[in-house]
């Protein structure tokens, strides 16, 4: 159980709306600090909708959502404050395809965090190499495969010391034999300790790293369990027909 001190993420009653498409509906969700939950469940259910409020992304129209202590949308400047300590990894690597490598990862460092072209690029080549990438510095996104693009944008969000990492179905895009290499990063990363909130279909995934499997469906999280309880005997019956599904493929 997280205390209010070390809970990055404070999500009660969440509903959220598109016109009359209600894609949220009275979500809770807690996350501590060190903590790996993945989200999962069939599209449409609502995750990625989740994901982006958290992130700022989208706004909501019922219900609370703190990020590190900050409660979202009733103050822009402590919005934008607190939007500062999550790193966002989404599924189209949204790399800027005009500058290198390293100048994707040094941009915000310099622009926002108002570090030197120097100091940049050694935060920048740090994370590079943590992502196993740093060959690739001076290479431009349209050069690299699918699966190197994606850990250069992981590169990227870590570049500003998040406290938080979201990831929006980050292997959905990539060939199959790419997805390895960018989830082998993200292991390491949980290894680590990184705080992770990850929207994912890839269960082995889920299965190693996440300490609480969340399942959505309609918009509702319908089951929330440890990775071991989830998997051993998911409690919803949806949620084991989900299983059933996904791990036959």
């Amino acid at each position: 159980m997280s205390t209010q001190s070390d809970t990055i993420v404070d999500i009660q009653g969440l509903n959220k709306w598109f016109g009359a498409l209600h894609v949220l509906k009275n979500v809770d969700l807690t996350v501590g600090s060190g903590t790996r939950v993945v989200v999962c469940g069939p599209s449409g259910s609502g995750k990625s909708t989740l994901i982006r409020c958290i992130n700022g992304l989208e706004t909501y129209q019922q219900g609370t959502l703190r990020l590190a202590g900050t409660m979202l949308g009733l103050n822009a400047r402590e919005t934008a404050a607190a939007r500062r300590q999550t790193g966002m990894v989404f599924q189209s690597f949204n790399l800027f395809p005009h500058l290198t490598v390293l100048s994707n990862c040094t941009l915000a460092l310099r622009r926002v965090a108002g570090r030197s072209r120097a100091e940049a690029e050694d935060i920048a080549m740090a994370h590079l190499e943590k992502v196993r990438i740093p060959e690739k510095a001076k290479s431009y996104p349209g050069q690299l495969s699918g699966g190197q693009q994606q850990r250069v944008a992981i590169a990227r969000a870590l570049c500003l010391n998040p406290r938080i990492m979201l990831f929006d179905e980050p292997t959905s895009a990539l060939d199959p034999e790419m997805i390895k290499e960018v989830l082998d990063v993200m292991v390491a990363l949980a290894r680590d300790g990184m705080t992770m909130v990850c929207v994912t279909h890839e269960m082995g995934f889920a299965r190693e790293v996440a300490d609480q499997v969340v399942f959505m469906d309609g918009g509702c999280i319908l089951d929330s369990a440890s990775s071991r309880d989830f998997f051993g005997s998911a409690g919803h019956p949806r949620s084991r027909l989900f299983l059933e599904k996904i791990l036959k493929h």
